[in-house]
């Protein structure tokens, strides 16, 4: 696959990449398996099965993988880069313009209209795996517990993927095994090198005295190394070091943060940029803005790339012992599970203005009726007869649900 072949694939699905992971990780399955047989659909399940594993962001790290199978350490530079940029770039304009002019409307509600299509987007998708990768009846219940786990039990994320790949590894009644030499020295270089250029600012900063910038770096590395489950994992420890423990932005800020990070192409964890960006511009201006936000998108992206370069080599590797494998696809039909706890809570959050949990021993989702948004409704229905009806493409579909956002603004 040529360069220029993958940046027309991976430029189109990091600027369609809009609704968080199950939305993500759905557009992937659409472009680089179903649309075009770039991967075969084993690939793609064992890769995401592996980037649920890891911290950070499991949809940009699914894309390198991806980048990286296609075309080696170049292919996984331009696909995972792509994935991040065109979401980074939206998000640092609408950030300059937050702390310029405040919220803006007439943005908001073309995101209203695609966060729509999202929904229809991520319901297919589901419709999709539930016959790929939850072929057998273990599977199924493994899927089914783990949304229960997350969606009624609260239970951390890696919990669940850990017990999956337990239950997978000793339900395995293969006992075969192919013996190959661990690749482990092609792990090295990823390791040292990404490690170099990882602290690289952080000394520079350090050298330079800038205390700011050099308190950022380190704060939101530290966040790159426990984002396990994604973003939303780590959300209310984010929005309380950043709001209390730093003061670097205000509650209502960050709300604004995570509801425009949520509506723009790109990993959530691109909400680090804007808080960065905000935090910079308040303690600095322009120029220290400007820098705090490529100080974050450095400190939490370049970790990742880390991640797949030194672990890709070895999936193959592991993919040649049965009670391995058989604990990877377990995580498969748990993350089926996952990507649906994460449906319902992006479509409440989009159907309502207002949502809550119950308190006691199960913690479901409660949105305020009251607060029923039905510019949001009648968008949705729009986005399933042009998705599921007429059979529109997605950047089409995204387009008329944009303008639809806007022309509805009245009813908001």
């Amino acid at each position: 696959m040529t360069n220029q072949d993958m940046v027309r694939v991976f430029g189109r699905i990091g600027c369609l990449s809009f609704g968080g992971p199950a939305a993500q990780i759905a557009l992937m399955q659409k472009e680089l398996v179903d649309d075009r047989p770039l991967l075969i659909q084993a690939e793609f399940l064992k890769a995401l099965s592996f980037c649920m594993m890891l911290p950070g962001p499991e949809a940009m790290q699914l894309a390198t993988y991806a980048g990286w199978k296609l075309n080696g350490l170049r292919g996984g530079l331009i696909a995972g880069g792509l994935f991040v940029l065109p979401g980074a770039l939206l998000i640092a304009v609408l950030a300059f313009a937050y702390a310029s002019f405040g919220a803006l409307p007439l943005v908001q509600a073309a995101f209203l209209g695609i966060k729509a299509a999202v929904i229809i987007i991520v319901v297919q998708a589901i419709l999709k795996l539930l016959g790929r990768a939850l072929g057998r009846t273990d599977h199924r219940i493994v899927a089914a517990l783990a949304f229960a786990a997350l969606f009624l039990f609260n239970m951390p994320f890696p919990a669940v993927i850990v017990l999956a790949a337990a239950y997978g590894a000793w339900a395995c009644r293969d006992y075969s095994s192919i013996k190959t030499a661990l690749p482990w020295r092609r792990s090295i270089a990823p390791v040292v090198v990404g490690g170099c250029l990882w602290v690289a600012p952080l000394l520079l900063a350090w050298i330079a005295g800038a205390t700011f910038l050099l308190e950022i770096g380190l704060f939101f590395s530290k966040l790159a190394l426990v984002t396990f489950g994604g973003a939303y994992a780590v959300l209310a420890y984010m929005t309380q070091a950043v709001v209390t423990d730093y003061g670097w932005l205000t509650t209502p800020q960050m709300i604004d943060a995570l509801g425009l990070a949520e509506t723009t192409p790109g990993p959530l964890i691109l909400v680090t940029e804007f808080v960065g960006l905000l935090a910079g511009t308040a303690q600095g201006g322009w120029t220290l803005g400007v820098l705090a936000g490529l100080m974050t998108v450095w400190v939490t992206f370049v970790p990742c790339f880390i991640w797949i370069f030194a672990g890709a080599p070895l999936i193959d590797w592991l993919d040649g012992y049965p009670r391995i494998r058989a604990g990877l696809a377990a995580i498969t039909a748990a993350v089926v599970g996952v990507i649906a706890n994460l449906s319902l809570w992006f479509a409440a959050h989009v159907m309502f203005d207002e949502v809550g949990v119950t308190s006691g021993p199960l913690t479901i989702l409660a949105p305020l009726w009251s607060s029923f948004n039905i510019t949001a409704a009648l968008l949705t229905l729009l986005a399933a007869t042009l998705l599921l009806w007429r059979k529109w493409g997605m950047t089409r579909t995204l387009a008329v649900m944009a303008a639809a956002g806007v022309a509805m603004m009245p009813l908001t």
